[in-house]
């Protein structure tokens, strides 16, 4: 009974009172994905949007008065310069370009300030290293910004894996992407390596690759032959905005064989362009069973239709089909409320440093793989 109590105790889900002193957040990077973070603190009754921070002058007050938040907000140019001057600040979102994105998050942290960090993580397997050692050293919250992991559709992907129902997992094909989908109209930062660092890999990449390892329950990745192109970004006939291209300087498209913890592969693929309307189904195959979760159009964190766990009863082939559940709720709220609640009430983070950063290795891989055509083992060093 006292595990039971205890499971409840540090559940998210949970009943809180949450009447009491308001969270201090701070947001950093005053772009597109953060009105979605600030129009979910908005919803909660004990958030308080104190500060907002941006590298072009102007951008965040602006930013703060398009959506009603600018009274009695600070508005700064710099992350420092906001957590430096902002010394009650509980929590900040990191929602800057990837490349800052480890810089910014180790500061606040190294400042005793709680993170919710976008995805993806960052850019490279040592900057994801150099995150989670600031994290420990800090003893604050750090989770990261996969609100797929809210879908209960999601949730029931990784309740069939759990369940044994599939057997021991023995391969996993996995990927999405879109057809005609470079991020364009959100200016430049999406397509630079500068500023981005990876393109639909990271993007799009890190949430699918997120979706079979969290259901696995994330074992530890050994060895990437990754492959990576951009051919479609820099065609100017192909872009909407064909002054880009030469812009144009991460993946449009990548793919991987992944050697798992457990005698597991992982056979990957992601797109922002291609001529094809999906690379293929998720499927994994287990010794007693296998799980198809059909693709969408467009990879949108959920699944496209129901989904078939195929098998065998008393020697007879079955299918059975999985309907889709009803989502309550928005998963983008679900992951702000949640961050907030492990703040305000010592929970653990929803979406753990420590399972992001084999994702982020495998992304790590695929990108070295690449550049050097072979096939790379992936070493984590110890946090």
């Amino acid at each position: 009974m006292a595990n039971i109590l205890d499971e409840f105790k540090f559940s998210h889900d949970a009943e809180r009172d949450r009447t009491g002193k308001k969270l201090k957040v701070g947001i950093i990077g005053c772009g597109w994905i953060a009105e979605a973070h600030l129009k979910s603190y908005q919803k909660c009754p004990d958030v308080e949007v104190v500060a907002f921070a941006d590298l072009i002058p102007g951008k965040a007050q602006a930013f703060a008065e398009r959506y009603g938040a600018a009274e009695g907000a600070r508005f700064y140019n710099s992350d420092r310069e906001m957590i430096d001057a902002e010394k009650d600040l509980d929590a900040v979102s990191v929602c800057t370009y990837n490349r800052q994105h480890a810089p910014c998050a180790i500061y606040a942290l190294d400042h005793g300030v709680n993170v919710l960090l976008e995805k993806p993580m960052c850019v490279t397997l040592d900057e994801a290293v150099e995150i989670c050692r600031a994290e420990k050293r800090s003893g604050k919250v750090l989770s990261i910004g996969f609100q797929p992991r809210f879908d209960e559709n999601m949730k029931m992907v990784k309740k069939i894996v759990s369940s044994g129902e599939l057997g021991d997992i023995y391969y996993v094909q996995t990927g999405g992407g879109r057809r005609h989908g470079i991020p364009t109209p959100f200016g430049t930062s999406f397509i630079r390596e500068d500023t981005a660092g990876l393109g639909a890999l990271g993007d799009i990449g890190c949430y699918s690759l997120d979706m079979v390892l969290n259901a696995l329950g994330y074992p530890k990745p050994l060895t990437v032959s990754g492959y990576k192109s951009g051919f479609f970004g820099k065609d100017p006939s192909y872009l909407d905005k064909p002054e880009y291209a030469e812009e144009f300087s991460v993946d449009d498209f990548a793919a991987a064989f992944v050697r798992l913890e457990g005698g597991i592969i992982l056979d990957f693929r992601i797109s922002w362009a291609m001529h094809c309307d999906t690379p293929g189904d998720t499927i994994i195959l287990g010794k007693k069973g296998g799980l198809r979760i059909p693709s969408t159009e467009c990879w949108n964190g959920s699944i496209g239709g129901p989904m078939t766990v195929y098998h065998n009863v008393a020697g007879v082939c079955v299918d059975t089909k999985i309907p889709e559940c009803d989502n309550d709720g928005d998963n983008f709220d679900k992951k702000i409320r949640s961050f907030c609640d492990a703040v305000e009430f010592g929970l653990p983070a929803p979406v753990p440093s420590s399972q992001i950063l084999y994702n982020q290795a495998i992304i790590d891989g695929i990108s070295r793989s690449a550049e050097t055509g072979r096939e790379v083992e992936i070493n984590i060093p110890e946090i």
